[in-house]
């Protein structure tokens, strides 16, 4: 299960992800790196919560305060 999570990671970088947080604030961002732990480095990185977009630039996420990741559909 790791593998296949760290493949799909691996596969979606400089991708944008968008990512719901523990305190219910969606961010959106080009994903340039992760851990094991599912730190994340988003580059170009936005709030995108209540309706109105926050630019915050590159960011560190720490894993335990991601609850879900959307990834981009792959191309066929």
């Amino acid at each position: 299960m790791g593998d296949e999570i760290s493949n799909l990671m691996s596969n979606n970088k400089d991708k944008v992800i968008l990512l719901r947080l523990r305190n219910n604030k969606s961010v959106r961002g080009n994903l340039q790196d992760f851990d094991v732990h599912m730190n994340l480095t988003l580059e170009d990185a936005e709030d995108i919560s209540d309706g109105k977009t926050i630019k915050l630039g590159k960011i560190l996420l720490r894993g335990d305060n991601i609850l879900a990741v959307s990834l981009p559909d792959e191309e066929s």
